[in-house]
């Protein structure tokens, strides 16, 4: 009984995007400080994430680790996304059922063999990573200075996550 169950909570876990969550099974955020204001955020999906979610879900982690550490503003210094694809094959079955029918020295014959399974699905797994500084004060500079509070609240309504 403890293993059906088991096996219907992954499965329903498995069929769901990821969730704006800490790293585990289903995939999620961590992320790595690198200096006082310099931090490396990594978001990686299942097989039902789009690149989209995953690079939004890395974005509102910076935003939220920038406040987190006393930050309002950021810049992405350095973003990478990428998406791990692969396939999985269900395992095929055949079976053979016949018959035979006799008449004098003679015999007739039929087979039926019946395959089922032998599926191929392809599956695709993003992740999105940002390197980021983060700044108390909006900074000068040629590029995209991101507002740790407004990024927030837009990606969590984008996605209606709660506070």
């Amino acid at each position: 009984m403890r293993t059906s169950l088991l096996v219907l909570f992954i499965i329903a876990l498995s069929g769901c995007a990821t969730a704006y969550q800490p790293k585990g099974f289903s995939g999620g955020y961590s992320e790595t400080q690198l200096g006082e204001n310099i931090f490396k955020v990594y978001f990686r999906g299942n097989g039902y994430t789009s690149p989209e979610r995953a690079s939004d879900f890395s974005l509102l982690r910076s935003a939220e680790l920038m406040m987190e550490n006393g930050f309002r503003y950021f810049i992405i210094v350095e973003s990478e996304k990428d998406t791990k694809v692969g396939t999985y094959t269900t395992p095929s079955t055949s079976h053979t059922s016949g018959s035979v029918y006799s008449s004098g020295n003679y015999a007739y014959g039929s087979a039926t063999t019946t395959t089922s399974g032998g599926q191929t699905y392809v599956f695709s797994k993003p992740t999105a990573t940002n390197t980021l500084y983060g700044f108390n004060e909006k900074p000068e500079v040629n590029g995209l200075v991101y507002d740790a509070q407004f990024v927030t609240k837009s990606i969590k309504q984008k996605y209606q996550i709660g506070n």
